[in-house]
């Protein structure tokens, strides 16, 4: 994987507790070229857990990135390593993260305050491993200047060596509001990343933040590197067949999302086969329809099908026998 701004033309974020393993096997389906996160994982997680079961993936889910929060640079180079040997083809550092579990542990967003210290943990990964080590922030937190802050910031990774910087576009407010409150309160300032990408030419910079569909992603291309959709890649996940024609001019994996979704039959048998639930993989498929006939029909037959002690793959069949009772199994955006 190299410094090819082409690499972060597209990504779905990262997202806590949601885009596991199967949420991604299940993107994946949908976009060849997407590159996927993982949710954030912490440095002690990383060296100490069950690595096995919070690092693992299937090959097909590639290219895959994996997000780490931490602020010890000996920590986050020892996670990277091991992040490196499973096959991650990026090592990404969350400075963006709200949540008051972060703020507690001096990671996330709080570390937009001690951009010398960003600079020493993206150093250190660098020093450590052989990939491209990236950095997620947000323009400032609380009452911080958004110009002096994402200057500091940027200045000091890009200093260690960081390969690219993807960019909330708002500030986080740490005190004051929730995680939730800081998705949608603090107003986006796409102009601020875009005067970050003219003072740093050569620096991939992507945008994240209220991107809500693929055009919008389509021009914001044209003054950064990269895009990046979270909560409406996961919450319609249909848009995700538009990303190969619309941003990389080739086709879609599949033909339609009812085909995806068939795709995912195997998938699912597997990890029943091995102790797990429908449900599990199901949850991240409820919003796969969109303007369809049958598409409530189907949301709530997998949502609560799904969730039946015993539940089969009979389930996903029947729901997408609603969209076929429907008219089609196209998806109409």
């Amino acid at each position: 994987m190299s410094n090819d701004c082409s690499v972060w033309r597209f990504c779905v974020a990262p997202m806590l507790d949601l885009t596991d393993r199967h949420c991604r096997f299940f993107h994946r389906q949908l976009t060849r070229h997407a590159l996927l996160y993982t949710e954030m994982l912490t440095t002690g997680a990383v060296i100490f857990g069950d690595k096995a079961r919070l690092l693992g993936f299937a090959a097909e889910e590639q290219p895959v990135a994996i997000q780490l929060g931490g602020s010890d640079p000996t920590a986050l180079a020892e996670a990277a390593r091991i992040a490196e040997a499973f096959g991650y083809v990026e090592i990404n550092l969350n400075v963006g993260c709200p949540s008051d579990r972060v703020q507690e542990g001096r990671f996330g967003a709080c570390l937009m305050r001690e951009p010398q210290l960003v600079g020493d943990c993206v150093a250190a990964m660098k020093a450590a491993v052989k990939l491209p080590v990236t950095v997620k922030c947000r323009i400032g937190v609380d009452e911080q200047d958004a110009e002096a802050a994402l200057d500091a910031l940027s200045e000091a990774a890009v200093a260690a060596g960081v390969d690219a910087l993807i960019v909330h576009a708002r500030k986080a407010w740490l005190q004051g509001l929730s995680p939730r409150e800081n998705r949608d309160v603090p107003p986006l300032d796409y102009d601020r990343v875009y005067r970050l990408k003219r003072a740093h030419p050569s620096l991939p910079i992507i945008l994240n933040g209220g991107i809500a569909d693929i055009e919008a992603a389509r021009g914001h291309l044209d003054h950064v590197d990269g895009v990046m959709l979270g909560r409406a890649a996961y919450q319609e996940p249909w848009r995700l067949l538009q990303v190969d024609p619309a941003l990389f001019g080739e086709p879609a994996p599949v033909a339609d999302m009812a085909e995806a979704i068939e795709r995912m039959v195997p998938y699912c048998e597997a990890h029943l086969a091995s102790g797990g639930r429908l449900s599990a993989v199901t949850r991240h498929m409820v919003g796969a329809f969109h303007a369809v006939p049958g598409a409530r029909r189907f949301r709530r037959m997998l949502a609560e099908g799904a969730t039946k002690p015993g539940a089969g793959v009979e389930v996903i069949g029947a729901a997408l026998a609603e969209i076929a009772a429907g008219g089609h199994g196209d998806i109409a955006a």
